[in-house]
């Protein structure tokens, strides 16, 4: 199977993530949970936006709110199962499991390779680009995209 822009997205906000500081498996759930957002708002979804100043945004660039999580100036929607705090899509939460089955799998066994080039293109920019939702899709996800996903395709298919 191809790696797509879908895949490549949600590891690029998996190691956005990380580098802000969320553990691992909370990176992973922002990850997919990004990917799967931004696939919906291709096809048009709408949903209310809370938005942060930009002074709040550097006092806490990571702001936990009861049921929403803001990092920099995006903001996805959490919930707690099981003591654990997962980001949502509806009632879905976006699970590690989910992160492997989705997005990890179709690199046949050299994730782990894509992930460190992830954390080092991504750990390549600045925290202000980083906290910014169109600066991180502007400038990291947007240039490297397509390169991205054959690279990795390339990647998989000689596993």
């Amino acid at each position: 199977m191809a790696v797509g822009r879908f895949q490549v997205m949600a590891t690029l906000q998996a190691a956005r993530a990380f580098i802000l500081g969320l553990p691992l498996d909370l990176s992973l759930s922002w990850g997919l949970n990004r990917a799967i957002f931004y696939a919906a708002a291709k096809r048009g979804f709408k949903r209310p936006v809370r938005e942060r100043t930009r002074a709040s945004i550097l006092e806490r660039p990571v702001l936990e709110e009861k049921d929403a999580y803001f990092l920099g100036d995006e903001m996805a929607y959490r919930t707690e199962r099981e003591e654990k705090t997962w980001f949502i899509i509806g009632d879905e939460p976006q699970e590690v499991e989910d992160f492997k089955k989705q997005i990890e799998s179709r690199f046949v066994g050299v994730f782990e390779e894509a992930w460190e080039e992830a954390l080092e293109i991504v750990g390549g920019f600045d925290k202000e680009t980083l906290l910014s939702q169109r600066g991180f899709y502007e400038n990291v996800y947007k240039p490297r995209r397509d390169a991205l996903a054959k690279k990795w395709t390339e990647l998989s298919r000689k596993s």
